[in-house]
């Protein structure tokens, strides 16, 4: 779980203030989903900086990410952000982002900028 249910959210659910339900199996409603977004990308861009800035995903997944978290910290509005971001639910954008994250550690590991230990076979990387 990503938050606590406190009385305000309790309030506000019994009011129909928050979500009840995601209507997709296996993610639970997280209450908190801005905070927990905005946290997601921050450590996403802190953990891209450890990569080399010439390298193809940092700066591709950098701007990608950069404009995610703009969206959520613009707005207060779980539906909006959703909306702008046009990836899904909010609990959505939370596994993907978690999921970005682990990515980033799995390239800093695997290093695809480095030069290749042999040459690639003759067009391995030609497109038809």
């Amino acid at each position: 779980g990503y938050a606590v249910a406190t009385p305000t959210i309790i309030r506000a659910m019994a009011s129909g203030g928050i979500k009840r339900a995601t209507g997709l199996v296996g993610y639970a409603v997280v209450p908190n989903a801005r905070e927990v977004l905005c946290a997601l990308y921050s450590k996403t861009l802190a953990a891209l900086e450890k990569l080399p800035r010439d390298a193809l995903y940092r700066k591709h997944t950098e701007q990608i990410v950069q404009q995610k978290l703009q969206t959520t910290q613009a707005d207060t509005d779980v539906s909006v952000i959703e909306k702008k971001i046009g990836c899904g639910q909010a609990e959505e954008l939370i596994d993907q982002a978690e999921r970005e994250l682990a990515l980033v550690h799995k390239m800093e590991e695997w290093r695809p900028w480095e030069q290749l230990v042999a040459p690639p076979p003759p067009n391995q990387w030609k497109w038809p």
